[in-house]
């Protein structure tokens, strides 16, 4: 990106006719400046971040550069627009916003939001995908993470499945479809690995989009069939990672048995009473003749929450491949005080590599298997309910739509990073409520404060040490 001079002077005429109270404009500036020194601290700067894109359009043509139009993607879902016409409606007429958009970026305005669908549908989705990863993977390398490891070793992926877009008429050839009631639903959902902390953290690390090859396949693809594809390129892309997979019970089996013992991955599975009834029945055999394998453990704030923990190790287990295990199962049974006379008791059972003991099981239990539930509530639930609208067709075009996931991803990391980040915390050291609070506050900053080059650069340049919360 070319870098300005100066911001035009039409754009300051703009800005001058509504000042802003002071400490107002103090916290607007922080929070753009917690954005700023966020990407540049940790990815170099949307230039560096997007350089290895290959951009597929004449360059006779282009106006605006990719790095460019991929940071306007990111800041549709990070400033929680939820539909790209709001680009235009928000972003592109906006005074502060071109001056933005010149001082950090070097182009006049904001992109139109039609610009970006042209691009994204001829990009190369598997390069998008790998930014997305190399961010995570920047953040283990710099030991931002290392702090959240499972016994200070394993980092934590969990593993799941949801829904992306859903359609009443075919949308493109690789559609899923489901009839019920003889009407039919065309549907992409996809598979996420993604790494969860203790404090909330959810990152993408790695997405599986669930598609059929053709409009009229024999069978379906499914989410069992993207795990193997998933797992593989996990492999590949981390081949010493020491990873800990966190999986509902859809993939209690022995195949994921022996794919995490050759690729050396530990795990936890979530093991409902009618799965692996061999394994459910030895449990329950077992662990009447190993009483002291069993340990209570006291919770919560004012140590009300209760938990009972039994465990068995080294269950002999021989799966429909003829293929031998050796498992251990996790089994909490958990109290909390409640209106009722009889407090409600939930149980939560595991299956698992780990060879269990006294000293490890809670650990286990709270800071291992319960975590699976981030990848629902801090990831897909907060992505689609918190303001990200991911489930929302932000194109009609099929590769646009993966592009329009990614850019959402990396978005999410970021408003993470800001939210729990040191910088962040210094201004607003008692918060400002929820994280779409944040990113309201963040769109009211784009849209009304006014920054210059000389004001952009020193954030550019700033070398600061971000700390977040510990585990």
């Amino acid at each position: 990106m070319t870098d300005p001079h100066s911001v035009k002077p039409g754009v300051e005429a703009t800005v001058a006719k509504h000042p802003l109270n002071p400490d107002l404009q103090q916290e607007q500036a922080s929070l753009l400046k917690a954005l700023v020194v966020m990407v540049h601290h940790f990815f170099g700067g949307f230039d560096r971040l997007f350089g290895n894109v290959t951009d597929p359009r004449y360059p006779g043509y282009i106006t605006y550069p990719l790095p460019v139009l991929m940071a306007t993607g990111v800041l549709m879902f990070l400033l929680r627009l939820t539909a790209r016409r709001q680009i235009a409606n928000l972003l592109r007429g906006n005074g502060p916003s071109a001056a933005k958009y010149h001082a950090w970026f070097g182009v006049a305005n904001c992109p139109h939001g039609d610009t970006l669908n042209y691009l994204y549908a001829r990009c190369d989705v598997a390069e998008l995908q790998q930014v997305v990863t190399g961010m995570t993977d920047t953040l283990i390398r710099g030991k931002v993470l290392y702090g959240y490891r499972l016994f200070d070793q394993y980092f934590l992926i969990a593993m799941d499945g949801t829904g992306m877009l859903a359609f009443s008429e075919r949308h493109c050839p690789h559609c899923m479809t489901r009839t019920y009631r003889g009407v039919t639903l065309y549907y992409h959902p996809v598979l996420e690995a993604k790494l969860v902390t203790p404090t909330g953290l959810v990152f993408s690390l790695m997405t599986e989009f669930i598609e059929n090859p053709g409009a009229n396949p024999t069978k379906q693809d499914c989410e069992l069939k993207a795990f193997y594809r998933l797992a593989k390129r996990l492999k590949d892309r981390f081949p010493r990672l020491p990873i800990c997979l966190l999986l509902d019970g859809l993939f209690a089996g022995g195949p994921t048995f022996s794919l995490c013992e050759q690729y050396r991955w530990k795990y936890l599975v979530v093991l409902q009473e009618d799965d692996i009834p061999y394994i459910n029945d030895e449990f329950k055999a077992l662990s009447q003749w190993s009483p002291g394998d069993h340990l209570t453990f006291r919770t919560g704030v004012q140590l009300e929450i209760r938990q009972e923990l039994r465990w068995v190790n080294q269950i002999a287990y021989l799966d429909s491949q003829q293929q031998e295990h050796s498992v251990s199962v996790i089994e909490c049974l958990e109290t909390k005080p409640g209106a009722d006379k009889q407090p409600p008791t939930t149980r939560f059972k595991w299956v698992t590599n780990f060879n269990v003991t006294a000293n490890r099981v809670v650990t286990l239990a709270n800071q291992g298997g319960r975590l699976r539930w981030k990848i629902e509530n801090e990831g897909f639930n907060v992505q689609k309910n918190g303001g990200y609208a991911l489930e929302h067709a932000y194109s009609q075009n099929a590769n646009a739509g993966k592009v329009f996931y990614l850019l959402l991803q990396i978005a999410h990391l970021l408003a993470q990073l800001i939210q729990h980040g040191s910088l962040f915390r210094q201004t607003f050291p008692k918060g400002v409520g929820s994280a779409k609070n944040i990113a309201f506050r963040l769109l009211e900053a784009w849209r009304n404060l006014c920054l210059s080059r000389a004001d952009i650069q020193p954030m550019l340049d700033a070398r600061v040490q971000i700390r977040f919360a510990p585990p």
